[in-house]
């Protein structure tokens, strides 16, 4: 009677299998029969192994699985992905790469030093002061347009424009749209008075200046300050808490959105209530587009995205433009260069061409950021301050 074919495990779990003839021997009979026995391993393959040889710089420098999520969503792994490596989501596959890189209590200790007394502390004073500069800078600016007439006062709004975003562009990244925001608070100041003028045959002498809706935005910058580190700080938790890219995703852009409505708010009741206090009369939907347009610009150069550079450089041609064609329109036979600008403030009025740059800007921006603000890539090693 044939005896079944032997099968037996390895201490890995591999499978093997043995053929046998029909006397129980090997098949084919003695040792050329043991040499043609057909042997068969299947040894389960450890592909996250493999993944973690790609990625080892990442996982060793990460000091928490979800900087390496973060860091393979980056490198375009997904949760599909993830299941091929036997993993439902990519958090899951993190904690395992994670857990594969050895690390000693020396290596732990290189990677989260101790915070020295204080820092926390003064870290905190030092982001206050900056969330404030903004403020003081305009309060000086205003003051000054006030105290000044004549070319001094002109030149007293330029360097308290330049001034302005220099104290409006300080975080990381944020020095790259520092010229680009000083021609839009440039524009806040003189672009309106500027416009109506050229549209009425001048300019004829001085060009009005507009300067509290200038002040309502350098104050509204505390309020933008807040709110950033509010996104960050709910995002980051939200992060720790997810257990998909989509799941993370998904509670990411309406937190987001609230965040931007919620500065929206502030930035109008400021520029309405200094309106008001100043006897500006109506608000300033300019001063609101471009405030929402920094704001978009602060939360992408703050996590690390340059795109904002090109939001606010598309807003500054447009306001250039603007200028520009009116203008061209005085050449004979090219008045017709002119006609959208003259009819969009003939309906609007003058203010009616930095609410359309600037808002058109910030709703891109605004698509830009709902997209990649959404990635855990965006928020991996962010911090509140």
């Amino acid at each position: 009677m044939s005896e079944p074919a032997l099968g037996g495990h390895d201490e890995h779990g591999a499978s093997e299998v043995v053929g046998h003839g029909p006397a129980g021997g090997p098949a084919g009979g003695g040792v050329a029969g043991v040499a043609r026995a057909g042997v068969t391993r299947r040894r389960p393959a450890d592909p996250v192994k493999a993944l973690l040889h790609r990625h080892r710089e990442l996982c060793e420098r990460a000091v928490d699985p979800l900087e390496i999520a973060a860091g393979l969503e980056a490198h375009g792994v997904t949760d599909r992905t993830a299941a091929r490596f036997r993993h439902r989501d990519v958090f899951s596959l993190a904690e395992e790469l994670y857990a594969r890189v050895p690390r000693g209590d020396d290596d732990t200790r290189r990677r989260s030093p101790a915070r020295a007394p204080g820092t926390g502390a003064s870290r905190s004073v030092r982001a206050a002061l900056l969330a404030l500069l903004p403020g003081v800078v305009g309060v000086l600016t205003f003051a000054g347009l006030t105290a000044t007439d004549g070319p001094l006062r002109a030149a007293v709004g330029v360097v308290g424009a330049a001034g302005l975003a220099v104290a409006l562009t300080t975080g990381p990244g944020a020095p790259g749209t520092r010229a680009w925001t000083a021609f839009l608070l440039l524009y806040v100041l003189f672009g309106d008075g500027l416009l109506a003028q050229l549209l009425a045959g001048g300019p004829d002498g001085a060009w009005p200046v507009d300067a509290p809706p200038l002040l309502g935005i350098a104050l509204a910058a505390a309020p933008a300050t807040w709110c950033a580190r509010l996104f960050a700080v709910r995002a980051r938790r939200g992060l720790a808490g997810s257990r998909g890219l989509a799941d993370f995703a998904a509670g990411t852009r309406p937190l987001l959105l609230g965040v931007v409505a919620l500065h929206t708010a502030a930035l109008t009741g400021l520029v309405a209530l200094v309106g008001t206090v100043l006897g500006h009369g109506s608000l300033s939907g300019g001063a609101v587009a471009l405030g929402t347009l920094l704001f978009a610009a602060r939360l992408l150069t703050g996590h690390g995205f340059p795109g904002a550079a090109a939001g606010l450089l598309a807003a500054c041609a447009a306001e250039a433009l603007a200028l520009a064609s009116v203008l061209a329109g005085r050449v004979p036979g090219c008045d017709w260069l002119a006609r959208p600008v003259e009819a969009v403030t003939a309906t609007w009025g003058s203010s009616a061409v930095p609410v359309l740059a600037c808002g058109a800007a910030a709703l891109a921006l605004l698509a830009y950021a709902t997209a990649v603000l959404a990635r855990a890539s965006a928020h991996a090693g962010t911090t509140a301050g």
